[in-house]
């Protein structure tokens, strides 16, 4: 994923989360609703959650230097981490205590129509940031699901989105059916299944995302599909014979360190073995765009040891 594209998504999320959150707030001010304040709560955080991941481009996009040699660029695995706990803890556990309380302590909504229209309006903008976000995860999806592309991606901001815009249009439609109950059955404990309901839901994202997130920041290896391209390009039959080992991981989205061990033929002088190494890296890079580091070691002894 490009930085630029991901970018884009980020943006679009962070202008329809605050002009939502704003509506929310006045819409929970005026009904009382507790469902509509913990949504108007959960678009505060997901629109914090959009500043950080712009702060961790920016860092990552700091020049490699003597303390960090291979550069930032994990920086967006560490704010896309902070992003999973920010929704947590605000979202997640602020909704479910509300809920919670407002089941056990129900109290009339008053103007509930306001709320039905800043939803139904809050659900138009939140579709227009979820289909900016599938539209720029498109290309880089490729055929796999959306599910794989969410665990498999080494990019971290557009599966954050995504879910984040996933978690907020359902979140929405609970609280549509809470204040739409509430006034349908005059009963106001529907709020509160409704608040609770969008607590659990960013619960559940939450949990998800700060698994994926933890996988990547400890550092994860090329995809199954980049590895198998790595082997098949290291080994030319000619001069190169055989990988003995290959160890990959993402210092960020977008570089991708490959460490090799190689076997090289017999005979070759020091001034065909370099050239066989820099065709091996050539060929790598070409196949693999993000293997922007390469480190390879030739087996010059391997035809003496048997």
């Amino acid at each position: 994923m490009s930085a630029g594209g991901g970018k884009k998504a980020i943006l679009a999320a962070l202008s329809a989360n605050a002009g939502i959150a704003v509506a929310k707030f006045v819409g929970a001010a005026i009904t009382g609703s507790a469902s509509m304040l913990a949504e108007a709560v959960h678009s505060v955080a997901d629109t914090s959650n959009q500043g950080l991941l712009l702060l961790g481009q920016q860092r990552a996009a700091q020049e490699a230097d003597q303390l960090h040699p291979f550069g930032y660029g994990r920086n967006r695995y560490f704010y896309s981490f902070i992003v999973a706990l920010v929704l947590f803890t605000i979202g997640s556990i602020y909704a479910i205590y509300e809920g919670i309380h407002k089941i056990q302590h129900p109290e009339d909504l008053t103007s509930p129509i306001v709320a039905i229209v800043i939803l139904v309006i809050a659900i138009a903008l939140e579709t227009y940031s979820f289909t900016t976000a599938v539209k720029e995860s498109r290309p880089i999806k490729g055929d796999v699901s959306w599910w794989r592309f969410i665990r498999t991606s080494r990019s971290p901001e557009l599966p954050v989105v995504l879910l984040e815009d996933t978690g907020a249009l359902v979140g929405l439609l609970f609280a549509l059916v809470g204040v739409g109950l509430t006034m349908i059955t005059g009963n106001p404990i529907w709020d509160g299944v409704g608040t609770l309901a969008i607590g659990l839901l960013l619960g559940v994202i939450a949990v998800i995302l700060i698994i994926e997130m933890q996988s990547l920041l400890i550092g994860e290896g090329a995809t199954p599909a980049e590895d198998v391209a790595i082997r098949e390009n290291l080994v030319d039959g000619t001069r190169i014979d055989r990988l003995i080992h290959l160890k990959t991981q993402y210092l960020g989205p977008d570089e991708l360190l490959v460490a090799a061990k190689i076997g090289a033929v017999p005979g070759l002088d020091v001034e065909a073995l370099a050239a066989a190494i820099d065709d091996a890296e050539a060929r790598v890079r070409a196949a693999v765009p993000a293997a922007r580091v390469i480190y390879l070691e030739p087996d010059l002894y391997r035809a003496e040891r048997g």
